[in-house]
């Protein structure tokens, strides 16, 4: 395989596009300054949960602040904020050829069809990262939980099928599905946990060893879920329990879900969400791409989607309070108790 460009060289971007040159494919980053400074101080670092420490050499990246323009990569993965697609998408519709294969690896629902109307000439394919990658310092990338990569291809695509073996060798499963919307509306029932936890100030596990956000995370779950059943669009089972049966678990008191839930909590103690760190950083998130998609899903139905709307106005807010919610604090907003 001559070479992948990842576009959007953050914490998905360079665990992914860092494996994937650890499998023995070419990979160009393109990424903010900030990042590529620590990268070509440090290297590249990949930790994760099983122990796995995997490094590749400041003079082993190929850097980029822009796409080069000489550049024909036989894949493009894009690794973007969702705030960014559009962005991005102009700037690979002018610098790549025509028919190039480009993998939305980005929160929410949306961002391949948004590429695809941004630079229709490039082939666009929706896809997910499952599992929880932090910034640990610069040019190291942890992945706290686990789960297989998932992208949209087409019988006979040859692009993504050469980086699903090239992958395959370094034991990171990539699924290809015929239609991925099931596998993402999935993928973002479970990111509706991103706001609550970046909410909380807590990491991951600790957050959701606590009633209190469960709560907050099944009603937010709930509200979209009947919104889904009432558009028909099926969903993607992401968890040892399908979709309902999840919202009983979330909602039991903690000592019976610490015992029933071991699997779900199988994340290490570095593991947070993006939107942790954006919040804490003071950098736009991605609420929009998460209960804004069930928002706009309310709308398209004619419906409403109060709880989602409210944890959107909550994140949004977050500069003028800067203060964790705790999980009284956090129903109370969301007029849950």
């Amino acid at each position: 395989m001559p070479g992948v460009l990842v576009m959007g060289a953050g914490s998905v971007g360079c665990y992914v596009g860092g494996l994937t040159q650890l499998a023995g494919v070419p990979v160009h980053f393109v990424g903010r300054p900030r990042v590529l400074a620590g990268l070509r101080r440090q290297g590249l670092r990949l930790t994760d949960q099983d122990g796995g420490d995997r490094r590749i050499p400041a003079l082993e990246l190929r850097l980029h602040d822009e796409p080069p323009a000489e550049l024909k990569p036989d894949l493009v993965l894009l690794c973007v904020k969702s705030g960014a697609t559009a962005e991005a998408a102009t700037a690979l519709g002018l610098t790549l050829p025509p028919g190039t294969p480009i993998v939305s690896l980005q929160n929410g629902i949306g961002n391949a069809s948004l590429g695809r109307a941004t630079a229709p000439q490039l082939r666009w394919h929706a896809g997910i990262v499952p599992f929880n990658i932090a910034e640990l310092s610069a040019g190291h990338y942890h992945r706290g939980t686990g789960g297989a990569l998932a992208a949209e291809a087409a019988a006979g695509d040859t692009a993504l099928s050469a980086w699903q073996k090239a992958l395959a060798h370094l034991g990171l499963p990539l699924e290809l599905h015929d239609d991925l919307a099931p596998v993402q509306w999935g993928k973002l029932l479970l990111n509706l946990n991103n706001p609550v936890n970046a909410l909380s100030g807590l990491p991951l596990r600790d957050e959701l060893l606590q009633r209190g956000y469960r709560r907050v995370l099944a009603a937010l779950q709930h509200e979209a879920l009947d919104l889904l059943d009432a558009a028909r669009q099926p969903v993607a089972q992401l968890t040892p329990l399908p979709p309902r049966r999840l919202l009983t678990l979330l909602r039991m008191p903690d000592i019976v879900f610490r015992l029933a839930a071991a699997r779900m909590l199988r994340i290490d103690a570095k593991a947070r969400s993006s939107m942790a760190d954006d919040l804490a950083q003071g950098r736009t998130t991605e609420i929009d791409a998460l209960c804004g998609e069930v928002v706009r899903l309310a709308q398209r139905l004619k419906r409403g989607a109060p709880l989602n709307a409210r944890m959107l106005a909550l994140v949004e807010a977050w500069p003028s309070r800067r203060q964790p919610y705790s999980p009284s604090e956090l129903l109370q907003a969301l007029q849950l108790d």
